[in-house]
C-alpha cells in the first residue's frame, strides 16, 4: 500500500472511532417499504424509537428494532460505559437499494411477465445528545 492511500486509510479509521453505527445488508424487503419505517424513527431518542419500533406492526420494523439495539450496543462497547435514558438519539439513517433478484412469472399466449424481487442495505447512526448541543 502506497504512502498517501495509507495516511488516507488512517484518517477514515480515526473518523470511525468517534462514529457509531450499525449495519445491516441484503435485507428481503423493499426499499421503499423499509424507508417508511425508517422514516418514523428518524432523529428520535434511541429508546422511544425502541418503543416504537416494538409497536409497530410493519414486518420492516422488527429487523430495524434488531439493529437499533446492535447499534446501541456498539455505542456502549466504544464508550465502556452503559447508555442511559435520553442520551442518545438516532443521528443519521440510510436505506439504499442493494441486488434485486430478477425473476419471471408465466403470462397468457407463451409470455412472461418480469418480477424484480428488491433488497435493501440500512445504515443505522447513533450519536449522544449533548456532544451534537456543543457542536451548535
Amino acid at each position: 500500500m502506497g504512502a498517501r492511500k495509507r495516511i488516507s486509510a488512517e484518517k477514515r479509521k480515526e473518523a470511525q472511532k468517534t462514529m457509531y453505527f450499525a449495519k445491516l445488508n441484503n435485507v428481503p424487503t423493499s426499499p421503499r417499504k423499509m424507508r417508511l419505517v425508517a422514516d418514523m424513527v428518524r432523529g428520535m431518542e434511541v429508546f422511544k424509537a425502541l418503543g416504537v419500533l416494538k409497536f409497530s406492526s410493519k414486518e420492516a420494523s422488527a429487523r430495524l428494532e434488531k439493529l437499533l439495539r446492535s447499534a446501541i450496543a456498539n455505542w456502549e462497547q466504544k464508550n465502556e460505559r452503559k447508555a442511559e435514558s435520553g442520551e442518545l438519539y438516532i443521528s443519521a439513517i440510510y436505506v439504499d437499494a442493494a441486488a434485486m433478484l430478477k425473476r419471471l412469472r408465466p403470462a397468457p399466449q407463451g409470455r412472461g411477465y418480469r418480477i424484480r424481487k428488491r433488497s435493501n442495505h440500512v445504515t443505522l447512526f447513533v450519536d449522544t445528545i449533548t456532544k451534537n448541543d456543543n457542536q451548535n
